[in-house]
Parts: C-alpha cells; structure tokens; sequence
C-alpha cells in the first residue's frame, strides 16, 4: 500500500503485471524462481530509481542554453554561412573566368574561319580578273594580227591598181570634143587613201587619228580600246550621226573606203 500510494502517478500504474516468462504458478520451479526473483518491493524501489534517472537526464537534456551559448552558436553558424558564401563565390567566379575564355576561344575561331573565307573569295576574285586580263590581251593580239594581215593581203591584191587610176585622173586633162569652148579640164573625183576620223568617246571628249583608207572599221575600235579611256571589259560599237548608221560586226571588217568614211568622218562610241 505504501509503494502503491508513493507511485499512484507513475504513468504505468494502471497497466497490468506481467510475470517472467516460464515462471509456473504453484510449481517446483516457480518455487525456486521466487526465491531468485526479486520481490515486488525490491522491483517498485528499483523502478522507482530508474524513473528517477531518467527524470534527471531529461530535465538535464531539456536545461535551456545560457545566453554565452546561444552567442557561440549563432556565431559558429555566421561563420559557416560566410565560409559557404565566399566558396559560392569563388566557385562562381571560376566558371565565369571559364565562360569568358571559352567564349574568347569561340570569337578567334570564328575570326579565323571569317578571315580564311574572305581570302578565299579575294584569291578567286584575283584570279578571275588575272584570266580576263589574260583573255581580253589575247583577243586584242588576234585582232592586231588579223589587221596586219588584212592589210598585208589588201596591198598584194591592189598594189598594182595605182598607175592605172593615176593615169584615169589625167585622162580627164585632154580636152573634150564636145565641149570646144570650155578653158580648162573638168573637175575630176580625187582618191584618197587615208581617212582622218574622229571618235566622241562615251564621257564627251574627243580622239582625232588617221587612219588608211583601205583598212577595216575593226582598226578604228582597236584604237578607241587602246587610247581611248573607255573602261576596261566595257563592250561597245561606232555609228554615224548623220546619217545615223550603226555599224554591226559585220561592218568591222569592211574597209573604211566602202564604208564611206573617206576622206574624214565622225563616230560616235556608244555602250552595246
């Protein structure tokens, strides 16, 4: 009754007594095991001691922190937080630093393809013209060429038609039957065989040459490419103002004689 008032508020006490296991009520064995177990007071002091223990360790676990203690924790855990901000920083400026050379590293290749590519294009663009020039020089050759050689067939072929003509421009000296009274001969149609032309290029300005009068137009557009300022790789052809006539490409190899340019005529350049 007395350990029973002493505990009635032990949070088990309304629980029921479990007994030992293997312990036979009435027994030889419980006999014995009752002299061995502990008694019901010696059980209730021994619990009592171990709630008593546990009662102390807890209030002593439980024991709120002196002020020093809380000001040692919270400046443990500042620290910590400065430590782990200034590893996030560095952490952060390295992959910037990385981010910035490998951007840098991308911008020189880059560079370095742009610039590859561009003197790809200024090689090909040189060697383009270094072909036209080449081209345009070759043609302008076979023109000069074919010029002498029209020239050296046209003075085969009438090289011997100057003393007959010469003596016709005479024949007309005598004087005629049926014009008695007449003073002197009649006027006779002078040949010439040179034509003094003049070619208004394309900016308005003038070039004056003389040219044979058996030579073909073609002779005329070598010269206005060679002398005049005409630009380089600009195609174009000659015509008469008056009366206007464009002259074709069949028209370049006919002799300026036939062509009526004889003895003095104006071109004119124009673009094709």
């Amino acid at each position: 009754m007395d350990w029973l008032m002493e505990h009635e508020n032990d949070p088990d006490i309304d629980e029921p007594y479990v007994p030992p296991v293997g312990n036979v009520l009435g027994g030889e064995a419980h006999s014995q095991s009752s002299t061995e177990q502990p008694t019901l007071a010696d059980t209730a002091e021994e619990t009592a001691g171990g709630d008593s223990s546990f009662i102390e360790n807890d209030e002593s676990a439980k024991q709120p922190m002196t002020e020093e203690e809380k000001r040692e924790q919270v400046r443990r855990l500042e620290e910590l937080m400065r430590v782990k901000q200034a590893e996030r920083r560095e952490r952060e400026r390295a992959e910037e630093v990385e981010r910035e050379k490998q951007r840098r590293r991308q911008g020189q290749e880059l560079q370095q393809i742009r610039q590859k590519l561009q003197d790809d294009d200024m090689k090909k663009l040189a060697d383009q013209r270094r072909k036209e020039k080449m081209e345009d020089k070759l043609a302008r050759q076979r023109v000069k060429e074919k010029i002498a050689r029209d020239r050296e067939e046209r003075a085969q072929k009438f090289g011997g038609g100057g003393p007959p003509s010469t003596a016709a421009s005479y024949q007309p000296a005598q004087p005629s039957p049926s014009s008695p009274t007449s003073q002197g001969p009649p006027p006779t149609k002078r040949e010439y065989d040179e034509s003094r032309i003049q070619v208004r290029l394309l900016d308005g300005s003038t070039i004056t040459a003389v040219f044979k009068a058996q030579e073909p137009l073609a002779a005329v557009r070598v010269y206005v490419q060679m002398n005049g300022n005409t630009p380089e790789g600009q195609d174009f052809t000659l015509l008469s103002p008056y009366p206007r006539h464009v002259y074709t490409e069949l028209d370049m190899e006919k002799p300026l004689k036939e062509l009526g340019l004889v003895p003095s005529a104006v071109l004119v350049v124009t673009k094709k």
